[in-house]
């Protein structure tokens, strides 16, 4: 019972990495955008209007650093089903208004000693927009950016006593700033800064360690409007200690995954993302890799 009240928190973090939580090492974060985007993410790719984007990403992982000496022999499957609303009305600065709102599916593929609590609904996500128009240069765009106040709600199904779980069953905070920039009109570079608070799992009374992490990316137009090829990645780094009970504990997460990245714009309205992922300098977390195929389509 001990040993799985340990790993309670592990599901979800696999809903965009991976996690386990055991108090006495941390391994206790919960989920977030670890390189679900990547290419182009400055703004949306058809202008205002709503959005639909679906996300499939495979992790696998045999390997935990710093933590229990075992072969956690992991496979995850990871659904997440976005819309995204982009007004075309100014509210704040000449930023137009917008929402964003991601429901996430989790399947475990796990040994029986982390006895898992099966597939089920993860974490809701959702948060309000600001998006400003692209600056633009004598050759086109120059400059585009928007920053979401990013909430994740503890609605995913969750069992203290299973060691894998698709909810994390604590309230998070998770802002960000994301950018791209254009070297050239075929040469840009993406990134999308985030910050995380997180509240306590009444539960298991631990509270997670505040984090920031980061996604980047950098790319070339192969071909006019339709391939854009590079390489995607993402860092994410804990910067205070985790707490159980009010009281700190020692071992702070880090990881940083990087890998190839293609981007394919199917017509204006339908683009299609493929990402791999390779992780490495892990600290206090699964190390693995993943893949991710992402459909985004404009209506």
């Amino acid at each position: 019972m001990k040993c799985c009240r340990r790993l309670s928190m592990l599901a979800a973090s696999l809903l965009f990495a991976f996690m386990l939580t055991v108090p006495a090492n941390a391994y206790d974060q919960p989920a977030v955008n670890l390189g679900f985007t990547s290419f182009m993410d400055g703004a949306p790719p058809a202008g205002p209007g709503l959005y639909f984007s679906q996300y499939v990403q495979y992790y696998t992982s045999d390997k935990l650093k710093d933590g229990p000496p075992m072969d956690p022999e992991l496979d995850v499957w990871i659904s997440l089903s976005q819309f995204i609303y982009q007004s075309d009305r100014e509210v704040l600065l000449g930023g137009k208004w917008g929402l964003d709102l991601i429901i996430p599916v989790v399947s475990f593929s796990a040994a029986d000693f982390l006895n898992d609590n099966g597939t089920g609904l993860g974490d809701i996500l959702i948060g309000p927009i600001l998006q400003w128009d692209p600056i633009m240069g004598p050759e086109g765009p120059k400059f585009m950016h928007r920053i979401e106040l990013q909430t994740i709600w503890p609605t995913g199904k969750y069992d203290k006593d299973k060691g894998l779980n698709p909810g994390s069953n604590h309230f998070s905070f998770n802002p960000y700033w994301a950018a791209t920039y254009f070297f050239t009109p075929r040469l840009t570079a993406s990134w999308r800064l985030h910050y995380l608070w997180n509240a306590e799992n009444k539960d298991t009374k631990v509270q997670p360690g505040q984090a920031v992490h980061m996604n980047f990316a950098a790319s070339y137009e192969l071909i006019p409007d339709k391939l854009r090829a590079g390489i995607n990645g993402y860092y994410f780094k804990q910067i205070t200690d985790s707490r159980v009970d009010g009281s700190r504990v020692s071992g702070r997460e880090q990881v940083l995954g990087i890998g190839p990245g293609a981007l394919w714009s199917i017509s204006r309205k339908d683009h299609l993302f493929f990402n791999a992922y390779f992780e490495t300098s892990v600290k206090y977390r699964p190390k693995g890799q993943r893949f991710q195929v992402r459909w985004v389509h404009h209506f």
